[in-house]
């Protein structure tokens, strides 16, 4: 868990980030199978199944191997936690990018002026 303030490292890489944006768009309890996900974020295999295990063994996502009749099937799916994890990394950005309030608008004071 990152430190209060600090963007989760493991969901800030670009490829993870789109994968937890894409993933986390699902209703809960639903997946993408494999080749659908890299056909969405446009990843090669390779690239996309090491994202996907460094989220996995973050307890972000679950990645579930099956088949579906006989034909092998991976499906993947953001678990409880990397939806959690997906909020606040969403949560400190925003905070990241909102200015402190009373600084919204106002111009910077000038130096040499009085109030």
């Amino acid at each position: 868990m990152p430190a209060p303030g600090d963007l989760d490292p493991v969901i800030h890489t670009q490829a993870r980030l789109r994968i937890m944006t894409t993933l986390t768009a699902l209703p809960p309890g639903d997946r993408l199978t494999f080749p659908r996900l890299q056909s969405l974020l446009d990843a090669t295999a390779g690239n996309l199944s090491t994202h996907l295990r460094r989220l996995e063994d973050a307890g972000y996502v679950a990645v579930t191997k099956g088949h579906i009749g006989r034909v092998p099937a991976t499906h993947v799916e953001a678990t409880r936690a990397g939806r959690r994890a997906f909020e606040d990394y969403v949560a400190q950005l925003a905070a990241l990018l909102t200015p402190p309030a009373g600084t919204r608008g106002e111009p910077a004071p000038s130096k040499g002026t009085s109030a």
